[in-house]
């Protein structure tokens, strides 16, 4: 399964050199390449919107 970046604990952030770093921050997720396990026990949908923010 790709990135569920619907989830709440997925988290991604850009580094100086221009990469993008995504990472699950409770560490579910296959490490390389980044990716969401299927079914995962620690899905839980983002409480609030990300409008207005860039990603």
């Amino acid at each position: 399964m790709g990135v569920r970046d619907d989830c709440r604990h997925y988290s991604s952030r850009t580094v100086q050199s221009g990469e993008v770093v995504q990472r699950c921050r409770i560490g579910s997720n296959e490490e390389m390449p980044f990716g969401c396990p299927d079914n995962c026990l620690f899905f839980e949908g983002r409480n609030i919107s990300d409008a207005g923010w860039n990603r």
